[in-house]
């Protein structure tokens, strides 16, 4: 397995350890689960960066919950294209329902005022957003965060679900690459 993980030379050391992840998730729900009691949960994973994080965090979520999944681009080639698309929407009602948005990282905040918008556009009765990463580039983004694992540099990272074009979504840690 040593080899299987092993980074080019164009990946960096490791920011997150799989064990600073592997507690922060459970902690991040344990707060979802207390602020949720008594209320069926909407979870809503944008793809494909979440899908890890959202699959181990709804484990440690005890609140009743529904998954979904939409996939949203803004990216092409690991650039912001400045535009955001939906290329699958949900395919269940989220009217009248408590969402919560699970996102891999938010940086510009873009998207998630893009998915904010759209959820309420559905009649979602409220939103939460619970994002793994959080690079601080816009000070007016971190307060649309209700639950947040960790602040990040603004550099680009790859692994826990998030890749470099297509590749590292199975590394167990955070790490940063070099791009270019």
């Amino acid at each position: 397995m040593e080899d299987f993980y092993s980074m080019p030379p164009m990946a960096d050391k490791a920011l997150i350890s799989e064990a600073a992840i592997r507690d922060r998730v459970r902690e991040l729900g344990a707060e979802i689960s207390r602020d949720h009691a008594g209320r069926d949960l909407f979870v809503v994973g944008v793809l494909k960066g979440a899908f890890v994080f959202m699959a181990d965090l709804i484990r440690e979520i005890s609140a009743p919950l529904h998954c979904e999944f939409m996939r949203v681009s803004s990216y092409e080639s690991g650039q912001s294209t400045g535009n955001v698309r939906i290329d699958f929407d949900l395919t269940q009602s989220v009217a009248g329902k408590h969402v919560l948005l699970v996102e891999d990282i938010v940086d510009t905040g873009r998207t998630l005022r893009f998915l904010l918008e759209h959820l309420k556009t559905k009649g979602a009765k409220s939103v939460k957003v619970c994002s793994l990463l959080y690079k601080e580039i816009d000070p007016d983004i971190r307060p649309l965060i209700d639950y947040l694992g960790f602040t990040v540099p603004n550099e680009y990272v790859v692994g826990y679900g998030m890749d470099s074009d297509g590749l590292y979504r199975s590394l167990p840690d955070i790490r940063t690459v070099q791009k270019g």
